[in-house]
């Protein structure tokens, strides 16, 4: 696994050294777009607006327009220049609890792993972290951009999680009644959270409609004839209360979470 980028984090006067790795792939089903006549791939060609010509990646360069067809062209390099030890730095800001942060900032993912002689300070931090139940915010550029982003301590390792800034987020501006509900009809819906409470537990979990596109993709390279699956199509919920009684009606008991074992003590 690649370093996404090396760095440190500062705490106070503690300068932990760390890395960053890709917490999270794409499994998806990747298609190719063919042509439909002959299903030969469709090839997309970088094209120079000026002389018509095919360029390749090794001739193209980062341009910032700052006025009609005037551009000023920034390389790499220059934007490394202008990076300070700072910028490289994920410098905490502030600790908060971790539920106070809307889940509609979070972007993207980062496992931090620590650089050699940063092991001890950074599983201080995540003990730290832990036992007060905070994560930290904090500041640190990836790339061209400075990253708003929050450390998150888990039981195995520290995770980072980039955050979009309050510009990134779309407000909703689709206008939408909100109806009154009675309380008979709140604890019904209570009990029917009740009843499907369960711990997280991703392994259970898995992209089944990933699963019909394989058989799809199966059936197709053996000549074989899609056949859309028979299936009951739910009926109109006339009176929201009866389809909540049938609901928790229609429940499997939970099944009891076994009891861990206390160790015994020790007779002195």
């Amino acid at each position: 696994m690649a370093v996404i980028q090396k760095g440190a984090i500062s705490f106070g006067l503690v300068y932990i050294p760390v890395s960053l790795y890709t917490a999270t792939q794409d499994s998806d089903i990747s298609f190719n777009q063919l042509h439909k006549t002959d299903k030969s791939r469709i090839r997309y060609k970088k094209v120079c607006a000026h002389c018509g010509k095919e360029v390749k990646n090794e001739d193209i360069v980062r341009g910032y327009q700052y006025a009609k067809d005037q551009y000023v062209v920034i390389t790499d390099e220059e934007i490394e220049k202008i990076k300070t030890e700072k910028d490289r730095t994920i410098t905490i800001l502030s600790f908060t609890a971790l539920e106070e942060i809307n889940p509609i900032y979070y972007d993207k993912a980062y496992h931090v792993v620590p650089q050699k002689g940063g092991g001890k300070a950074l599983e201080l931090l995540r003990r730290a972290m832990l036992q007060t139940q905070r994560a930290a915010l904090g500041k640190s550029v990836f790339g061209s951009t400075e990253k708003l982003l929050v450390i998150i301590p888990r039981e195995d390792g520290m995770l980072i999680q980039t955050l979009l800034y309050q510009d990134d987020i779309k407000e909703i501006d689709v206008a939408y009644e909100r109806p009154d509900v009675t309380e008979a009809e709140l604890e019904m819906a209570r009990q029917l959270i009740k009843g499907m409470e369960a711990p997280f537990a991703p392994e259970r979990y898995k992209d089944e409609f990933q699963e019909k596109l394989k058989a799809l993709i199966a059936d197709k390279i053996a000549g074989k004839a899609v056949v859309a699956p028979k299936e009951e199509k739910p009926g109109a919920v006339i009176d929201l209360m009866e389809a909540l009684k049938a609901s928790v009606k229609s429940m499997k008991p939970a099944k009891p979470r076994p009891r861990t074992a206390k160790p015994r003590r020790k007779e002195a």
